[in-house]
């Protein structure tokens, strides 16, 4: 049985390890915030790594019911779960963009995929897909504005769109959007915003003298969303910022985007223990107790997807105090100094949350670890069940 505290966040059930609980109320209303920021654009719910740990379908099925009409996935695996879930093309445009040689083309025209294209070899594969099928594709080319990463770099955009708009004029697919993605969106003022806004301009305007009339022109992910309007375009892809973490959390915390964190983590208590000191903690004995005192251990480790940076530096909240990592962090376990506080062996641990009871959220374990909060919540293994509340939908 899930209980609740007086704000309304769920806490950890009985007998239960340890859980990520994942607030769908919360995600329902960071979506409306979102769309309040992009008026004239849709926005895209991008639900890719198992919607960055909060889990795709649940997170996928919200923001339909949000009134999200376009889901994006990085895999054509994961978008074809997502049809192989029950949502249909009626429901959601789903836009996957990695692909490598010998994806499951076929299939993804058949389940009536978005296709996001980078190169001629992808096209070349993906029209042998359509003569095959029978079934035109829905192609999104991705033009790389400066990222180096994935897209097609400018000196072969022309035969890219001109390869395109024969396959376009000859009925094999349709190109319905022309894309790209930031490199530093989240560093206000960075230089390389404006080369790439450049870059993306060249790119759509290249295509629209070769004839191309995309539905959606997009670049803009979360931190563009939040602080670049005229990125916006037609579409927005909104991936951290839809689970309620700031990407830019030296602009603003969560709260000033009127965002709300999605997941809250946490374990019971497993044991609680004196040790003398001088007594070494966990592999290595990295933390050696400075005096007497008393120790907590908290079953959850790398394994888990408790980053092992943390070690002897990741926070959370005891019946309401917080304590510290001491030492290493395991595979399957880490140890806290309680400082000679004795609480139950079972309390509940609260390693991150939405912050309403003065709890660490992902951004402090993401200091803690050295890195961004995007992969503390994306991290956080199949071992750690999920719990969901706060639905809008049945």
């Amino acid at each position: 049985m899930t209980t609740a505290n007086t704000t309304g966040t769920t806490m950890l059930a009985e007998g239960v390890r340890a859980e990520a609980a994942i607030d769908l109320a919360a995600l329902n209303s960071n979506l409306a915030a979102l769309r309040e920021r992009t008026p004239s654009a849709d926005l895209m719910a991008v639900v890719k790594a198992d919607g960055y740990g909060h889990g795709a379908l649940p997170c996928a099925l919200e923001a339909l019911a949000a009134g999200v009409r376009w889901i994006g996935t990085a895999t054509p695996d994961e978008a074809l779960a997502l049809r192989a879930a029950g949502i249909g093309p009626e429901q959601a445009r789903i836009l996957c963009w990695l692909w490598t040689p010998g994806g499951p083309w076929a299939r993804a025209l058949r389940d009536r995929l978005d296709i996001s294209i980078s190169g001629q070899w992808a096209l070349d594969e993906l029209l042998a897909a359509v003569r095959e099928t029978g079934v035109p594709a829905r192609v999104h080319l991705k033009a790389d504005t400066g990222l180096g990463r994935n897209g097609c770099q400018p000196r072969d955009w022309p035969d890219l769109v001109d390869a395109a708009r024969r396959a376009e004029a000859a009925g094999e697919l349709r190109v319905v959007g022309i894309w790209s993605h930031f490199a530093c969106a989240d560093e206000p003022g960075h230089p390389s915003i404006q080369a790439q806004l450049d870059a993306f301009a060249v790119a759509l305007a290249y295509a629209e003298r070769a004839g191309l009339r995309p539905e959606v022109r997009h670049i803009a992910n979360s931190p563009a969303t939040l602080l670049l309007p005229g990125s916006h375009y037609d579409l927005v892809r909104t991936g951290l910022a839809m689970y309620g973490v700031s990407p830019v959390p030296e602009v603003g915390t969560p709260a000033d985007f009127g965002l709300r964190p999605v997941m809250s983590l946490s374990a019971r208590l497993a044991l609680v223990k004196q040790l003398p000191g001088g007594h070494g903690v966990s592999y290595g004995h990295k933390y050696i107790t400075p005096g007497e005192t008393t120790v907590g251990l908290v079953p959850l480790g790398y394994a888990d997807g408790i980053p092992r940076h943390a070690s002897s530096a990741g926070p959370v909240q005891i019946a309401g105090k917080w304590y510290t990592v001491a030492g290493r962090v395991a595979m399957d376990q880490f140890v806290v100094d309680l400082g000679g506080d004795t609480p139950a062996v079972g309390e509940e641990v609260l390693l991150f949350g939405n912050g309403e009871r003065g709890e660490p959220t992902a951004e402090d374990w993401a200091r803690a670890s050295d890195t961004i909060a995007y992969e503390i919540v994306t991290r956080i293994g199949a071992r750690v069940p999920r719990r969901y509340f706060g639905a809008s939908h049945g």
